[in-house]
């Protein structure tokens, strides 16, 4: 039975020429009947109308006159995207004839809205779990939030597995205290454990969440391009600028298009290289990323909708749903690392009848090739990486008493039952609650001798209240648990926000630096209190700056596909293999001749031996980070059977081990290396685990309220936060060794960092595949890569260049001695020795673009 079959709603929808899809119908049915849940379906499949239909033709069942307060609460990730949500909701909520008062509270909003809000909240409000959080510390949020007949969670995979998403998990459950049988439903795309999810998203209870799923729709189409010869195409590292030509020649096809970028670097070079090679395009590209100004998003955002760009460069930001007429084709520069990702991208373009999602894929070395193609292999047999969700974060729960404290204020008992019927903490002990209270309160043990940490007082009524007016501004001013490189603002002299770069980047030049940012030349003029003061400078040389977060590391799920996919190669089933993996044959097979492809329950090692002393390669094709923790665990314990010296490194496809004497292993020593046994406490020694944990504790400290980042536009340098820190931490090592907060910064080094689940996962694995070692006489394609990103770390006189390329003329004889033409110099044939010697040259080229300073560039492969 349909849900309100004569509604105005309908008959909007009719009037557009829309019918509900049986999957919307479902959703208002659950809704009328008072459930909760997860819409889970593709970008573009109407999720927005199927969440929104419900209270929309609740309310007009009954509707009164003026705007009643607030009835729904809309919670999105991103603040661009809340902008795009409200007008949507608006214009929606005007075209079936409601009276409703839509607006958005963030971080954004001007004082003057949040003043009106202040006296009453919308009837619909748009917001971020931040700016909820800061809802909450006000004294009247129940009789404010009373009449809230649903929440809805916008992207709840993006939210989910982080501590964003525990934030929003309490600012629930305390809604749902003070709204018995509040209807919550999230929305979500490219996700493998949407049971999971929806489970987190209600919290704990008696009433099992409703999961919708919407039409799966045909997959995305998934191309590639090709370079033109493989074997001359670099085989690490880069931006991808080599193929910029066939990109330009995509963009000048007409359309409007989505250039996408994993690193915010990444994004300001190739819209600066599309510029410089078609200068008539200016005003016709857009940059869009996170740390551009607010106005300046907004400006391409506009672009977007009313079809005036070309394209836009672009970083996750444009990853989600902020409304604007989808594009005609996506362009994905270098692996999106993820096959959710992957999905969420291609996603931005079609959503017109006949029309499929198109994402043309532009590798940056010639191994992504192989990921493109499992990507697609992956899609097709629907297999997208699950976000876990995280269990027990303290210093988020720790931020939620003094938030809750600020507010209403809290029994004990009663909040306790109120943060268990959240998934993250309904398992937490009576001991791990009385350790927070007794820190929210006092401090904990070593600090209770300080008044400042003293935020929770409880009264004689037994309700605990946050009495300190400075305390109060403390908390509001730092609420949230987005921690990152503290930002400098980029200001013009003369008036005028360029954006935000991170400090570390800005203290590494001086007055006259130029550097590029937002697509254009700037001076840095002086720096002083927390922004840096810019000219602009005439277009030229200059250097991009480069944010934190950039390492994307390569999913499981995708590993796997790629395993899986050199396997069938390997195996000689040539019928049915995509274009990638066929353009790569000549890498391959050269890989082949050399060494052996891996497959699936294999683990290849090659053996090499070069000037620098005995190598091992292994390659499990599980991402650079558990690559990082694994090099790290095999080399303590060979150092640990006998006194060696080894040196590391990894990347997302391998690792190596090298050291200036033989590694004898024989079958029970490598069983011994590779065992999952003990394997936490190898960790906690190899890794320096300690050092780590002293600074994974700035951004804990800081979510907790230990450390306070100062107020908006007088912040504390990175420097004096680290310091601060690290001092912090060893005085409660000392002093306060019970303390939670620093087993919770030694767990999130191990699962977050080093990521032991998966490192555990991955030697089981290893502990029942076919080991083939091969004796290698050199590197070989897959091992190349690893080794150029050891040269590039490792501090020498010598410049990384020459190097690699001393290397590069090694390895070019050593495949001209195999046969085949011959000529002299370097480049003597289309053979590892073009590519290596082509590696150099491209690696080179890079270099000069970057306008990086110095002998040692950080080179590509670190960000992308």
């Amino acid at each position: 039975m349909k849900a309100w079959p004569g509604s105005p709603f309908r008959g909007w929808l009719q009037a557009r020429g829309w019918s509900p899809f049986p999957f919307q119908e479902e959703v208002w049915d659950a809704f009328r009947r008072g459930g909760s849940g997860l819409v889970h379906a593709p970008t573009g499949a109407g999720k927005t109308l199927a969440v929104l239909g419900g209270p929309l033709m609740e309310a007009l069942e009954t509707p009164g006159a003026g705007s009643p307060p607030l009835t729904l609460l809309w919670i999105t990730p991103l603040r661009a995207l809340a902008r795009d949500t409200t007008t949507t909701i608006e214009e929606v909520v005007r075209g079936v004839g409601l009276d409703w008062r839509v607006e958005l509270r963030t971080g954004d909003t001007t004082s003057g809205v949040r003043a009106r809000q202040r006296k009453a909240l919308p009837t619909v409000l748009v917001t971020t779990p931040e700016s909820l959080s800061l809802l909450l510390t006000h004294p009247d949020g129940a009789a404010r939030f009373g009449a809230l007949r649903c929440v809805v969670v916008d992207e709840w995979h993006e939210l989910l597995g982080g501590k964003r998403g525990v934030q929003a998990e309490l600012a629930l459950a305390r809604l749902r205290t003070w709204i018995p049988g509040l209807r919550t439903w999230g929305l979500s795309a490219t996700l493998g454990n949407p049971v999971e999810a929806a489970s987190v998203l209600v919290g704990v209870g008696d009433r099992a969440p409703h999961l919708v799923a919407g039409p799966a729709g045909r997959p995305p189409v998934v191309e590639s391009i090709l370079p033109a010869d493989p074997t001359r195409f670099p085989w690490s590292g880069h931006l991808g600028i080599t193929l910029l030509p066939e990109v330009l020649r995509r963009l000048g096809e007409g359309g409007t298009h989505l250039v996408f970028t994993n690193t915010r670097y990444q994004a300001e070079h190739w819209f600066r290289a599309i510029l410089e090679a078609r200068p008539e395009w200016a005003g016709e590209v857009g940059l869009h990323h996170g740390s551009l100004d607010r106005e300046v998003r907004e400006e391409v955002e506009e672009g977007l909708r009313q079809g005036t760009l070309r394209a836009v460069v672009c970083t996750s930001t444009l990853d989600l749903g902020v409304d604007f007429a989808p594009v005609d084709r996506v362009i994905q520069i270098g692996s999106p690392r993820g096959v959710g990702r992957l999905l969420q991208r291609a996603g931005r373009s079609g959503h017109r009848p006949g029309v499929d999602s198109h994402i043309v894929c532009v590798p940056t070395h010639a191994l992504e090739l192989a990921e493109f193609g499992a990507a697609r292999e992956a899609i097709a047999a629907g297999r997208v990486e699950a976000r876990p969700p995280l269990v027990r974060p303290l210093d988020v729960l720790a931020q939620h008493l003094v938030t809750v404290a600020l507010g209403e204020g809290f029994l004990e008992d009663d909040l306790l039952a109120e943060v268990r019927t959240t998934h993250a903490y309904q398992g937490i002990t009576p001991a791990e609650w009385r350790w927070v209270m007794d820190f929210v309160i006092r401090g904990g043990e070593a600090l209770r001798a300080y008044p400042r940490y003293t935020r929770v007082i409880p009264g004689e009524d037994g309700i605990h209240r946050v009495q300190s007016a400075e305390v109060a501004r403390m908390h509001r001013a730092s609420v949230g648990t987005i921690t990152s490189d503290m930002a400098m603002e980029v200001r013009y002299l003369r008036g005028g926000r360029v954006g935000s770069v991170e400090e570390s980047f800005i203290s590494r030049l001086r007055p006259g630096d130029r550097f590029v940012f937002g697509g254009r030349t700037l001076e840095l003029v002086r720096t002083r209190e927390m922004t840096a003061w810019v000219r602009n400078s005439p277009p030229g040389p200059g250097v991009i700056p480069r944010w934190a977060g950039g390492r994307l590391p390569l999913s499981s799920e995708l590993g796997e596909a790629v395993l899986a996919l050199l396997g069938r190669r390997g195996a000689g089933a040539g019928e049915g293999l995509p274009a990638e993996i066929r353009a790569l044959e000549p890498l391959l097979a050269l890989q082949a001749r050399w060494s052996r492809i891996p497959g699936p329950g294999e683990l290849l090692v090659e053996q090499t031996r070069s000037r620098e002393g005995y190598h091992l390669f292994l390659y499990p094709f599980e991402g650079r980070l558990v690559h990082e923790g694994l090099a790290a665990l095999l080399a303590w314990r060979l150092t640990r059977d006998a006194p060696r010296s080894i040196r590391v490194s990894a990347n997302d496809h391998g690792l190596e081990l090298v050291s200036p004497e033989p590694i004898p292993l024989d079958r029970e020593g490598w069983d011994r290396l590779l065992s999952p046994g003990l394997l936490t406490e190898d960790l906690l020694h190899c890794m320096n685990a300690a050092e780590l944990a002293r600074r994974r504790f700035r951004e804990i400290a800081r979510v907790a309220g230990l450390l306070f980042p100062g107020y908006p536009g007088r912040g504390k340098g990175t420097r004096q936060l680290q310091a601060s820190g690290e001092l912090l931490f060893d005085v409660l090592r000392r002093y306060d060794p019970g303390n939670l907060l620093l087993d919770q910064a030694h767990r999130e080094v191990l699962e977050g960092m080093l990521e032991v689940r998966r490192l555990e996962g991955l030697l089981e694995r290893l502990a029942g595949a076919e080991r083939i070692v091969m004796e290698t006489p050199r590197l070989t394609p897959f091992a190349f890569p690893i080794w150029a990103e050891r040269m590039q770390a490792e501090v020498s006189s010598e410049r990384w260049i020459d190097r690699v390329q001393r290397m590069a003329v090694r390895l070019e004889r050593a495949a001209s001695a195999g046969g085949g033409r011959r000529r002299r110099g370097v480049q003597s044939r289309v053979d590892a020795g073009d590519a290596v010697e082509v590696e150099v040259q491209k690696a080179s080229v890079a270099r000069e673009q970057t306008g990086v300073v110095g002998d040692l560039p950080r080179m590509e492969w670190e960000e992308v």
